[in-house]
């Protein structure tokens, strides 16, 4: 009876020493395995970190962007700006615009009893075609400032007496009377005019007056001066 029950304490210690064994190895991997966990935690709050790191950087990097987008379509606007502007100053250059004709007939002309638009057909330049040698009427083709010129030449028997016109207001003139004492009469103006594309500037002759047309001494002439 002792001998059974000193079996069943051996077997009883020996269970319960491998119990504690298994216990302790059981432990040491629960230990084991929290260690792991806790540096798994660690890891990926940093990884949380770094991408909050990574997050701001591309919005940084998106806004840099943007910025330099910003700043690229602003060249981009100024170099168009740049080249319109060229092309407008290219344009300016090669527009040229200059007349002088004269009327391109012998002995005098006139006087007529209505006041007479007074037609310079002998066209010695007309750069642009501005000038009509078939109306006696120049054309602004553009805007700008435009110098015009007027002489004449006429027999001292009878008055002179020439308007420049635009459209339909006297700008300047150019006059003689009529005297007995001497054989010609000569006179010119000049004037710079404003105009707008498609007004028109012509030579009014006054009634009961006249001008000599021969030896090209009677001319109407002008150019651009810079556009507007």
């Amino acid at each position: 009876m002792n001998f059974d029950i000193l079996c069943y304490i051996v077997l009883f210690c020996g269970l319960s020493l491998a119990l504690l064994i298994d216990f302790g190895t059981i432990t040491e991997k629960v230990n084991c395995m929290e260690t792991k966990l806790k540096e798994s935690e660690t890891r990926l709050k940093d990884t949380e970190m770094s991408l909050k790191e990574t997050i701001t950087q591309l919005k940084n990097t998106e806004s840099r962007l943007k910025d330099s987008e910003t700043k690229l379509n602003h060249t981009a606007n100024r170099l168009k700006e740049s080249e319109n502007h060229i092309v407008e100053l290219q344009h300016k250059e090669r527009t040229k615009i200059i007349f002088s004709a004269t009327l391109g007939r012998s002995g005098h002309i006139g006087p007529f009893n209505t006041d007479t638009i007074l037609v310079y057909k002998g066209v010695i330049t007309n750069i642009g075609n501005a000038y009509s040698p078939v109306t006696g009427v120049f054309t602004a083709p553009i805007a700008g400032v435009y110098y015009f010129t007027i002489f004449c030449h006429a027999r001292g028997g009878r008055s002179q007496r020439l308007y420049l016109y635009k459209n339909n207001e006297v700008m300047v003139m150019t006059n003689d009377l009529s005297t007995a004492d001497t054989e010609t009469d000569n006179g010119g103006n000049a004037v710079f005019l404003q105009l707008q594309e498609g007004d028109k500037v012509y030579v009014l002759m006054e009634q009961e007056t006249h001008v000599w047309g021969s030896e090209s001494q009677t001319t109407f002439s002008g150019c651009l001066v810079t556009q507007m």
